[in-house]
């Protein structure tokens, strides 16, 4: 999918500040010239091509206190898009990729205890018949912020 200027600087603006409005895009599509239904309409389409994976907040799940894990599973080829749709079913999962390694599918759990994390793997293992899940709990946060600056093209920059 090709981004055009207004695209990256919606990028630019919802991924750290997106709009705690009643009317997000209405402040989204004033920030970039747009109205509300141009924002969201763009916005929808970067995310049904791809270039927005999710929108939604970021919490502290320490702070509220919440547990965290990381996990991994060998899961055979043939069954690697069966565990993967078991392991997307829950709202808890975070992060959910697949490795080229022994341990071939990865995956983030945070959830308010960590009985119920063991509750959810225990369910996928049952669904999928996949045995044997790591549960690397998170013991340190080295959580670091990443934006990324999305530059407006020149030749459409010289054009505006």
């Amino acid at each position: 999918m090709e981004l055009d200027n207004t695209d990256k600087s919606i990028l630019n603006i919802i991924q750290t500040g997106f709009p705690v409005d009643a009317r997000p895009y209405a402040v989204i599509g004033e920030q970039v010239g747009l109205t509300e239904e141009e924002a969201h309409a763009r916005v929808m389409n970067m995310k049904s091509g791809g270039v927005i994976r999710r929108i939604g907040a970021s919490f502290d799940s320490g702070g509220l206190q919440f547990s965290s894990t990381l996990c991994s599973a060998k899961v055979p080829p043939e069954k690697v898009d069966e565990m993967v749709a078991a392991i997307n079913r829950y709202p808890e999962v975070t992060h959910n990729y697949e490795r080229n390694h022994a341990y071939n599918v990865w995956f983030t759990v945070i959830a308010e205890s960590r009985e119920r994390i063991q509750q959810i793997l225990d369910e996928i293992s049952a669904k999928t018949g996949v045995g044997g899940i790591r549960n690397m709990p998170a013991t340190i946060k080295f959580k670091i912020k990443v934006d990324f600056k999305f530059k407006k093209d020149k030749q459409e920059e010289e054009e505006e």
